[in-house]
């Protein structure tokens, strides 16, 4: 592919002028699969209860690369060896880590191509670019996927205490309003080192670590399970899976050649470079507009939901400690069912359950070292003298039940 000496500089609302810092990285944001994510949001349908939150997984990327930079300047400055063809595999590791997003990022994961998860979409439009780019990916994904031989590469992409993380929580507090989500990304990362191999905080960052671990746990409850967005992710979830019903029963359900062939899909949908180019073509634009013509669709599960969704005209949804009375359950089943003069099986359109689960810090899995002054690393959890911090290692589990409002 023609390469160009061209650089660019983006002003960002969070670190201001963000620069790029290679040819590779120039071309690679240039190039039409990472321009789709400008169309995709960052936060889902967050807006409908954070006007604000109207980001999208463009910003993202681009602030996890500005990240990365100066993680890797702090590292080297601490004698940590990085070379330049593995910076230049972190840098693009981190943009393009988030490139399989589908519209509405996590709102419609697996709704729109099953049991296929955006990491892994994700790694399929890197070995596609790196096709395109003669190779020049082979380091980016390699670490992507977690198996380069110097492990603090692939932790400083994804880890607890990760680059992504460093961003989003920042950059999705800004947007929302949420101060308390926003974190010193940047003093973070003036605490990481490496030891044996693996990244650090060292001692001195402790606190900076407490708060980062703490403004993740408030953004979860206050933010990304906040009831509203979830209802309203939930109804998304239920328009596509009565769009697909429909198709299935060669209905016609007006949308983009794109979505449409998603819709067509049935429990696979087939990993070829077909799937890919259509799923390259799909964003938030395309759901919309489908929204927009479905809420005057014959079919009155498909238009009610769509325009439940398009007026924010929400289901009612409670969230409780314990599971909910099935009875209780039962009770708005029977109402709704003659209310919208439904057949059983479509009552799960308008009532429905689930489960939500929250935990800030999980210590069975990769843990964030301390490295104290006598140079033992020792987990987070135990270093901290903060009493909560153990706490946030435990998962909550909280029961939620949606159904129609009274009058809707």
């Amino acid at each position: 592919m023609g390469q160009t000496n061209k650089l660019k500089i983006f002003n960002d609302p969070i670190y201001g002028f963000i620069g790029t810092p290679n040819e590779l990285i120039f071309n690679l944001i240039a190039h039409p699969y990472f321009q789709r994510l400008r169309r995709i949001s960052q936060m889902g349908l967050s807006y409908l209860v954070y006007p604000g939150a109207h980001h999208t997984r463009f910003h993202h990327a681009l602030g996890c690369m500005h990240l990365m930079r100066k993680a890797i300047d702090v590292l080297r400055f601490k004698q940590v060896e990085i070379t330049k063809a593995e910076e230049k595999g972190l840098l693009a590791a981190i943009l393009l880590h988030d490139i399989g997003h589908g519209p509405f990022s996590h709102a419609l994961e697996f709704a729109l191509v099953p049991k296929v998860s955006h990491e892994t979409l994700s790694l399929q439009f890197m070995e596609q670019l790196n096709q395109e780019f003669d190779g020049a990916l082979t380091d980016a994904i390699q670490i992507f996927k977690g198996r380069h031989p110097k492990r603090f590469l692939n932790q400083l992409v994804s880890s607890q205490l990760d680059v992504d993380r460093l961003d989003y929580l920042k950059r999705d507090s800004f947007y929302t309003g949420v101060a308390e989500g926003n974190i010193s990304s940047e003093r973070m990362i003036t605490m990481l080192n490496v030891a044996n191999g693996c990244l650090v905080v060292e001692e001195k960052g402790i606190y900076s670590v407490e708060k980062f671990l703490m403004a993740r746990r408030f953004m979860y409850w206050q933010v990304y399970l906040h009831k509203t967005s979830l209802v309203a992710e939930q109804l998304l979830l239920k328009v596509m899976k009565r769009a697909r019903f429909l198709v299935k029963n060669d209905k016609t359900v007006p949308c983009s050649a794109e979505l449409l062939f998603f819709l067509k899909q049935k429990e696979t949908v087939p990993s070829n470079g077909t799937m890919l180019a259509q799923f390259s073509k799909l964003d938030d634009i395309d759901v919309l507009y489908a929204l927009k013509s479905w809420q005057d669709h014959p079919d009155f599960i498909l238009a009610k939901l769509s325009g439940m969704l398009i007026n924010r005209q929400l289901l009612h949804i409670k969230i409780k400690d314990k599971p909910i009375d099935p009875q209780k359950i039962n009770e708005k089943r029977e109402q709704v069912k003659v209310d919208y003069k439904l057949m059983e099986e479509d009552v799960d359109y308008f009532v429905f359950t689930g489960e939500l689960r929250n935990r800030a810090y999980d210590h069975t899995k990769e843990n964030i070292n301390i490295l104290t002054k006598n140079g033992k690393l020792t987990d987070v959890a135990k270093a901290s003298d903060h009493l909560n911090l153990k706490a946030l290692s435990k998962t909550v589990t909280k029961y939620y039940v949606c159904y129609p409002k009274e009058g809707v």
